[in-house]
């Protein structure tokens, strides 16, 4: 066991039915990340329990989800959360635009511009449905990921390159690879404990907030899907986790970033961070027995995961149904994101993306809402274009209709300016280096 003063003893506990690390973590793996072909369809587990659920709600689908949005629009009124900024304001009033469109589509109504088939039906049977359904599905077993040990794990075995590469304690490792899997909203929640507790500095808790709170895994499923992606499923989350930390790794060496100060929150004492006196494999098995003999049975762990989800969820889809909604009339029916795509459509000329005017469009729809890219190009004949604007939807992190109105609910020291400039930073990083990969790779 180590004794200096800044570490951590690396003797690990034992805790009881230590066999549910190993089988925990590895039906988490396999249900996010192995492919298997079920009644003729290849995609990864979740994917498939979401089709079984579906097929048990049957019609009652429509009004799962509607209930769903009726009770994220009524939460922030109920709690008194809509009250805490006018941005916060403004999201509560969009959210009943969202249940009225829900309400409509429901009982298969779609007034004026919603019955546009690109527009109200794919919101509704492509978006809303899917979403309502499988984030709270897939946060069932997300609680085998992140739950018995294995993120901390992986996230002691990475520490050695956090400082040097993206400017932050190792112990933001846990933090940024669950906020990758994860939920970005609860990762959001304890990056800003953390930040409040004095071990974080505002520089480094707005690193990780924009840096790796990306939409949960079950979402980019969804992408995945729209963009015809699911054949390559494990190709894509990969490219994609791999684009969205380089991208990081720059971004965090330039402003906005760079000048926000390192100091810790309203004076708190800075905390230095224990380490493992030098014996890595050691202190990552300690930490994840440590969390283990932390770690609820089964049962509650998905039960609390499971409404976690319920609540993201709950959140998300009512943004989808009316920013995203707001987005699709501005894209289809006025030229605003065509003139905005012509700000991009150099740097997709640059890296040899067909349609450049297309794919500035795409990446430019981003900063509403981060699935709008994926509905501009969903059937396109180019793969390499698909696959790009979908690395770029995932990689871009910031957009309006959640993560912005999320961080801003936190501590975290960043403003809209910045993060809007935080934004265009990232698109324009991710396309110069997510498009040259999907050129080589498909």
């Amino acid at each position: 066991m180590t004794t200096r003063a800044d570490s951590v003893p690396t003797t690990a506990p034992h805790p009881p039915a230590r066999w549910r690390f190993f089988v925990y973590s590895a039906i988490g793996l396999a249900m996010f990340f192995v492919s298997v072909e079920i009644g003729g369809k290849s995609t990864i587990g979740v994917d498939h329990v979401l089709t079984l659920v579906r097929t048990l709600l049957g019609p009652a689908v429509p009004f799962v989800v509607l209930a769903l949005v009726a009770f994220g629009t009524a939460r922030p009124f109920v709690t008194g959360t809509w009250r805490r900024s006018p941005l916060r304001t403004a999201f509560a009033i969009l959210n009943v635009l969202g249940l009225l469109v829900a309400a409509c589509a429901a009982f298969g109504y779609y007034p004026g511009p919603l019955a546009n088939p690109d527009i109200g039906p794919f919101l509704w049977e492509k978006l809303a449905i899917p979403v309502g359904l499988i984030v709270p599905v897939g946060a069932i077993f997300l609680a085998l990921l992140i739950g018995y040990g294995l993120m901390e794990f992986i996230g002691v075995l990475v520490r050695p390159i956090m400082r040097p590469v993206w400017r932050v304690p190792g112990r933001a490792a846990v933090d940024a690879v669950a906020s990758f899997v994860g939920s970005y909203s609860l990762a959001l929640l304890i990056t800003d404990r953390v930040y409040r507790e004095g071990r974080y500095t505002g520089r480094e808790a707005a690193i990780i907030a924009t840096g790796f709170s990306t939409v949960s895994a079950t979402f980019m499923v969804i992408v995945a899907s729209t963009l015809d992606l699911m054949d390559r499923w494990a190709l894509y989350f990969v490219v994609t986790l791999v684009v969205t930390f380089l991208v990081t790794a720059i971004t965090v060496r330039i402003p906005p970033l760079r000048g926000i100060p390192e100091e810790t929150f309203e004076g708190v004492a800075h905390q230095p961070e224990p380490t493992g006196g030098g014996r890595l494999l050691p202190t990552a098995w300690a930490e994840a027995m440590r969390a283990l003999a932390a770690a609820p049975g089964l049962a509650r762990g998905t039960w609390s995961t499971l409404k976690d989800g319920v609540l993201m969820a709950s959140a998300i889809v009512p943004s989808i149904l009316s920013v995203g909604l707001i987005g699709l009339l501005l894209a289809t029916y006025t030229p605003l994101f065509d003139l905005f795509g012509y700000v991009f459509a150099p740097v997709a000329l640059l890296v040899g993306l067909p349609e450049p005017l297309l794919a500035g469009k795409a990446f430019s729809m981003g900063i509403a809402e981060m699935f709008l890219p994926a509905t501009v190009v969903a059937g396109h004949p180019s793969e390499v274009l698909r696959f790009t604007v979908g690395v770029t939807a995932i990689s871009q992190i910031v957009f309006f209709s959640a993560l912005v109105p999320s961080i801003l609910a936190t501590s975290i020291p960043i403003s809209v300016p910045r993060l809007i400039v935080l934004w265009f930073e990232r698109v324009v990083l991710t396309v110069l280096i997510a498009a040259p990969i999907a050129h080589l790779v498909l």
